[in-house]
């Protein structure tokens, strides 16, 4: 007889910068990402059990640091709460959802060249504890590129 039933949730990202004439001219490949203690208690367990401060992923930061710990709240050198985009979300299948989005040069994200180096998760615009994040080899991103990216959070 089994005495414990595991549940796992496991994140990944796939982001692009690319030019205005759609050629890629940066590639991330697939990273795994660090769901946070904030994210598993106030999107996940929260969530679940419909509690007031429950929290659903709306948004996609980028920034110029390194990888959330477990314990942090915010991706570290954020870009700023006034460039978050919205995500897209669909069924990845039985067990995943996938968020897709644009970080379009049109929007300034960015307004001078920038080395981009992580993405997170969030549920609001401009308030609320990060979901999920991880970092990635640096890029140069310039003003006339966009990023795109698909992020799937998965439970096994």
């Amino acid at each position: 007889m089994e005495t414990e039933n595991a549940i796992k949730v496991k994140g990944f990202f796939h982001l692009q910068i690319q030019n205005p004439d759609g050629e890629i001219v940066g590639d991330s490949g697939v990273c795994e990402n660090t769901v946070t203690n904030d994210g598993k208690r106030y999107y996940l367990a929260a969530l679940l059990g419909n509690y007031a401060g429950s929290s659903q992923i709306g948004y996609a930061a980028l920034g110029t640091g390194g990888a959330p710990a477990a314990a942090d709240t915010t991706l570290p050198d954020e870009l700023g709460e006034a460039v978050r985009d919205v995500v897209a979300a669909a069924s990845g299948g039985s067990t995943s959802v996938v968020f897709t989005g644009t970080f379009a040069s049109g929007d300034s994200f960015v307004t001078a060249t920038r080395a981009l180096s992580n993405i997170g998760l969030f549920a609001g615009a401009a308030a609320g504890s990060i979901f999920a994040g991880a970092a990635y080899t640096s890029s140069s991103c310039g003003t006339n590129q966009n990023v795109n990216y698909t992020y799937t959070i998965t439970f096994t």
